[in-house]
């Protein structure tokens, strides 16, 4: 009975360890992976400028901005964020930050509603509920939030 109870306790330790990097690799995964799509995007953005400009005048209908700046902050966003939720510095504001991007794009982009093309709006439902996870339960271990704050003490 001992014996068994001394392995319980192990398989315990075991399986909270197993959850704590499991977590962190989700974390880290899901950081890389949503990061990833806005930065790809973004270089997209920056790869026919003109074009970039032309969409934003013509088919984005961004509230309250000028067509130009809401570009620049648009391109931006996609480039800087990404950065910050790849190294996991500051990531539950860079999280924040892209949802509040992604949500932009649905708003601003009607035809992501279109029937022609529905695996456009299922992926951005899809990054807002990564990005919403990230917000929710931070950035995990391998980050470098965490590492400040086990400096922190």
């Amino acid at each position: 009975m001992v014996v068994l109870a001394a392995l319980y306790q192990r398989s315990l330790v075991l399986d909270d360890k197993l959850t704590q990097w499991g977590g962190a690799a989700l974390g880290l995964f899901l950081r890389l992976y949503v990061g990833w799509q806005f930065f790809k995007a973004g270089m997209v953005k920056l790869g026919d400028w003109s074009a970039t400009l032309a969409l934003f005048r013509e088919e984005y209908h961004v509230p309250l901005l000028p067509a130009e700046l809401a570009a620049y902050l648009g391109a931006a966003g996609e480039l800087g964020l990404p950065l910050l939720l790849f190294a996991g510095l500051l990531s539950r504001p860079a999280a924040l930050a892209l949802l509040l991007v992604n949500g932009m794009a649905v708003l601003s982009y009607p035809q992501l509603f279109s029937f022609d093309c529905p695996a456009a709006i299922n992926d951005h439902f899809y990054w807002g509920m990564l990005l919403l996870a990230l917000l929710v339960y931070g950035p995990g271990r391998i980050s470098l939030d965490q590492a400040l704050a086990r400096r922190r003490g």
